[in-house]
């Protein structure tokens, strides 16, 4: 039986990168990625994709449940984003359009948008590991376990880059523009996951205050 799939924990709009001394534990970075939001349930045996609005992507993206059953190496629940990347390797941005024509009601087009616009699962956090809930936990320790669980698992899953420096975060808000990401988002170190709520900070790119 696939974990429960919680509601997502959201972000709040902010004008600028915040300052990590102001935060208990301090606060890491890292992209804000412009795709569909999903929490991946993998039991061993059932993968299930659910949307931020706690709807099934799971029959949308049949490239992804394949890899997922082959790749991921123990039961988890992980929250990340799908994500279409398009052009040549070492100069791909983000597709938005293309991922959106995913959703089709046609499963014969499903398919044939399976193998022509592959998505990709960018990890950001794990709920869960095995028999371990771990959304109690700090994300520090989330952090460290999702990236043990998943550091060397293959293409199309990945994890994303963080940083703990406010000044990269704030570089990353101009490099990023160019690839198709939509901001930075800030965590603090030391919170729970809490679904459904607004305890992390989004910078959106052109509207940040530096």
């Amino acid at each position: 039986m696939p974990y429960e799939i919680p509601a997502p924990m959201l972000a709040k709009a902010v004008p600028q990168v915040p300052d990590p001394a102001k935060y208990d534990g301090g606060l890491s970075y890292e992209p804000k990625w412009d795709g569909f939001r999903a929490l991946v349930s993998w039991d061993g045996s059932d993968v299930e994709i659910g949307s931020r609005g706690a709807k099934p992507l799971t029959r949308y993206f049949p490239e992804l449940v394949a890899s997922f059953a082959e790749l991921l190496p123990e039961p988890c629940l992980i929250d990340g984003e799908v994500v279409v990347a398009r052009g040549e390797a070492g100069a791909q941005r983000l597709d938005w359009e293309a991922l959106s024509q995913r959703i089709h009601p046609a499963a014969s087009r499903v398919t044939m948008l399976s193998q022509q616009t592959p998505a990709m699962f960018i990890a950001f956090d794990l709920l869960a590991r095995g028999e371990r809930d771990l959304q109690d936990a700090p994300f520090v320790e989330r952090r460290a376990q999702l990236v043990d669980l998943l550091g060397s698992v293959a293409h199309p899953v990945h994890v994303t880059r963080t940083t703990d420096d406010p000044d990269r975060a704030r570089r990353w808000l101009a490099e990023f523009e160019g690839a198709g990401l939509d901001g930075v988002v800030a965590k603090p170190l030391a919170q729970p996951y809490a679904p459904g709520k607004r305890t992390m900070f989004k910078i959106k790119i052109g509207r940040a205050h530096v």
